[in-house]
């Protein structure tokens, strides 16, 4: 059984999705676009939707492409341009990343990202995962004045990276909001919890959903290679995140 006080953050890559996690009881969303690659930043447009659909406080992740977190001069100029936007639009929070080749937070432009999206709470998400020195990389965020890290402890799911994550949060959970995040779902949250008593916790519970398409050539592919199956549509499933939020408030 987890605290009343715990915060279940879900994470989204649309507007029907929004409204399925606040159906649910979820605390927040992360809406993101295109999940597949980790998420990037979703439209003004679908971003304003869900603002008149529902009234869950709705963190925006600003992220231009896939791939790793060392961006160009362009695509940091539009990280700024969408940082303002959304944070105009009425965005709750925004959710970044940036590294230097290096593998380490590159602090000059995480100061001017910061810069722009305040005064707005911020959260560093899991590129934080990708650092070469945890230890220094949540130190240079402290120093930063992020609000938030959003990490599975450098492995590739939480259960993995349960002993760093506890260690992070007995060390710096008094400086930092430390949100552990990837491959939560009921059937771990309980044991994940008792072993690091975060506040807060991130997660993806959707459900696939068969398209309302009757006619569907076999032969036409809108991605690549690597892709998911045209006729099929994932979004957030209100039951999970019920039965998740039951287990908190239990």
């Amino acid at each position: 059984m987890l605290e009343n006080d715990v915060t279940i953050e879900i994470c989204l890559d649309s507007v029907q999705s929004i409204i399925a996690a606040e159906q649910g009881g979820a605390s927040r969303v992360e809406f993101c676009s295109d999940l597949f690659e980790g998420g990037l930043t979703p439209t003004l447009g679908s971003f304003l939707v869900a603002k008149e659909k529902t009234s869950i406080p709705i963190n925006v992740m600003i992220r231009p492409r896939g791939g790793d977190f060392c961006y160009s001069d362009v695509e940091f100029e539009t990280m700024l341009a969408d940082a303002r936007l959304f944070r105009e639009a009425g965005a709750n929070a925004l959710v970044f990343g940036i590294l230097t080749p290096e593998g380490e937070i590159d602090k000059e432009r995480s100061r001017a990202f910061l810069d722009a999206a305040r005064p707005l709470p911020v959260t560093f998400h899991r590129a934080f995962d990708m650092t070469r020195d945890p230890y220094k990389a949540i130190e240079d965020l402290i120093e930063l004045g992020v609000d938030r890290i959003l990490t599975s402890g450098l492995e590739a799911s939480v259960p993995e990276g349960l002993d760093l994550l506890a260690d992070l949060l007995k060390r710096y959970g008094d400086k930092i909001v430390i949100m552990p995040g990837a491959g939560i779902n009921e059937r771990n949250i309980e044991r994940i919890h008792q072993t690091l008593q975060a506040k807060e916790y991130h997660m993806y519970l959707h459900r696939e959903y068969q398209s309302r398409m009757e006619y569907r050539p076999d032969h036409i592919y809108m991605g690549g290679l690597l892709r998911q199956p045209e006729f099929m549509v994932q979004h957030t499933d209100p039951n999970r995140v019920s039965h998740m939020v039951g287990k908190v408030r239990s």
